[in-house]
């Protein structure tokens, strides 16, 4: 909407838009006096943290998009126009959910960079309001820490480490010595980016006296050798933290239900034939991600190998 009227030259309208949103969702930018106290600057610069915060919810979960056109982003930071989405299955970094899209331009890997792009398209249009070149870099500037260190955050939360982790390595270190290298282990070995994240908090949450199980995750995957040595690095930074705080914190970073391609497919040919109970039932499921759900555990299974024939686009 914002490049609807720069690129038509409505600054009226522009300025209209730009007013109504602040007054109504960021209020404290126009008291802010960073970037000179320029309202549409500090606008800017909200919307890019949200922005960043959003994307590393979407990369923490395994969330692919499929259209980040800049008509398909929410000023406010939220997850809208639905179309090609997906969840991973096994984690492959390159993995494109849209069918269309031929060059892989949203590519799971390339959703953060894409946010970018997107903002810096949304500051050339608010640049008018702005008024300076330098004060729309500065605000867009903020999503490259606020990604960053968002992300680091989920991803730590995801293996029951808290940002303050007392006796562990720093943030930046602590991802450097096990969310990389793990990540790579996930990719090499094509492991199921959810399942694993259920069994490791499920390890967690049963080990006795700090010794954990790791036998359920290496049954997942090839390269054990390599994932015994992250284990172990592993173990030693979460000995020191509580492991009661862990385990919660696991519970509530490691959705065990993620509305998966074949899932969807499944309630979508029962409803085809007018039986709408599995739709309401998973509606059910994926409104509490993280609890166990008994009855429906055959949900937060491995995906049956036809699943990898399905195929989504823009038309889907």
């Amino acid at each position: 909407h914002f490049e609807h009227f720069a690129a038509r030259d409505m600054q009226a309208q522009l300025k209209a838009l730009a007013d109504l949103v602040i007054d109504q969702h960021y209020p404290e930018c126009r008291t802010a006096t960073s970037l000179q106290g320029n309202a549409y600057a500090n606008f800017l610069q909200a919307v890019s943290e949200r922005t960043a915060r959003l994307l590393a919810q979407w990369q923490a979960v395994g969330f692919c998009h499929g259209v980040m056109n800049t008509d398909n982003m929410s000023i406010l930071g939220l997850t809208i126009d639905y179309g090609p989405f997906q969840f991973l299955d096994a984690f492959d970094p390159g993995h494109i959910c849209n069918h269309s899209d031929n060059q892989g331009r949203y590519a799971f890997n390339r959703q953060p960079q894409v946010a970018y792009w997107n903002l810096y398209c949304l500051g050339q249009a608010l640049l008018p309001l702005i008024g300076s070149e330098e004060l729309t870099i500065a605000a867009l500037e903020s999503y490259k820490t606020a990604f960053p260190a968002a992300y680091a955050t989920q991803m730590l939360r995801k293996l029951g480490l808290p940002e303050d982790a007392a006796g562990t390595a720093p943030a930046d270190g602590r991802f450097a010595l096990l969310v990389n290298p793990l990540l790579q282990i996930l990719a090499d070995n094509k492991v199921d980016y959810t399942i694993f994240f259920t069994r490791l908090t499920e390890a967690v949450q049963q080990a006795q006296d700090g010794n954990i199980d790791f036998e359920p995750l290496r049954d997942i995957i090839l390269d054990r050798a390599t994932f015994d040595a992250w284990s172990l690095t592993y173990s030693e930074q979460l000995a020191q933290v509580d492991q009661a705080q862990a385990a919660d914190l696991m519970q509530k970073s490691n959705p065990r239900f993620v509305l998966r391609n074949h899932l969807g497919e499944t309630v979508i040919r029962a409803a085809q034939g007018g039986d709408f109970a599995p739709v309401q039932q998973m509606l059910a499921v994926l409104q509490a991600p993280y609890d166990s759900h008994p009855a429906h555990a055959d949900w937060a299974g491995f995906p049956p190998d036809w699943a990898t024939t399905i195929e989504i686009s823009c038309s889907s």
